[in-house]
């Protein structure tokens, strides 16, 4: 049992720490919770003229101020609960098992109306934040794994795709040249529908001298096909400027 000294003690400490908590609240506005908006804090009317990077550094110490807030308000209550509860003369004693609380946890923890075994936060939460679903690898499912390397349409190739469009970049957000706000995305010179281009050397040697090729049966019926549909390649036909020089009849009457 705690004698009188020590109840006064922790008293006076539950006291001293309720009036700091409560001064630092009503300073900070509840960590600037009590605005009607985040933009109030930083002087902002609006989000129409914001970078969407600065508009998120804004809701990033909006969501950290909420936190804090939250804290605060839950230590607040712990500490009029204990005092509660030495009103009522049943500090030290376990609200779960009726227990006597040890004096090394009381005087580490003055808040605790539990024991060790029955503390509320022993149970330690699952949930993770949500912003650790994107610290994965890049654009999130698809590893970079050269040995199993794969040609299939992922998540880099949607987000090139829709990026094409328009973004919120500028040409000074991807520290290269660019000649208009089409480009403005990142591996923008990439092409589209194939990978590289082969039909620029695949006739020729290491010296740039011509080599015959001899193409088997299945390469013969795949040229077919592509000429039956009148495009160049299986996935999709080439654009005009990469087309037209391969496509362009010439003269051999000379």
């Amino acid at each position: 049992m705690l004698t009188n000294e020590q109840l006064a003690a922790f008293r006076a400490e539950l006291l001293r720490a309720k009036q700091e908590t409560q001064e630092r609240l009503q300073q900070n506005g509840h960590f600037g919770t009590l605005r009607s908006h985040a933009h109030d804090a930083v002087g902002e009317l609006s989000s129409y003229d914001n970078h969407p990077a600065d508009d998120a550094t804004e809701l990033y110490e909006r969501e950290k101020d909420i936190a804090l807030n939250e804290h605060a308000e839950r230590e607040l209550k712990e500490i009029e609960h204990a005092l509660q509860v030495i009103e009522n003369g049943t500090y030290g004693i376990c609200e779960v098992c009726g227990k006597p609380i040890p004096y090394e946890r009381l005087k580490a923890l003055p808040t605790t109306t539990c024991c060790k075994e029955h503390s509320r936060d022993k149970t330690v939460s699952q949930k993770r934040p949500l912003e650790e679903g994107v610290l994965m690898p890049p654009f999130g499912k698809f590893a970079l794994d050269h040995r199993n390397e794969s040609v299939a349409y992922d998540a880099e190739d949607a987000w090139q795709e829709v990026a094409r469009y328009g973004s919120s970049d500028t040409p000074s957000d991807l520290g290269k040249n660019v000649d208009d706000y089409g480009e403005t995305y990142a591996e923008s010179e990439e092409h589209v529908g194939y990978v590289e281009e082969l039909e620029n050397f695949a006739a020729v040697d290491l010296y740039g001298k011509h080599v015959k090729v001899y193409p088997t049966r299945e390469h013969e019926q795949l040229e077919n096909m592509l000429d039956e549909e009148g495009i160049m390649s299986n996935i999709g036909d080439l654009p005009a400027y990469e087309k037209e020089p391969y496509t362009k009849k010439e003269d051999h009457r000379h």
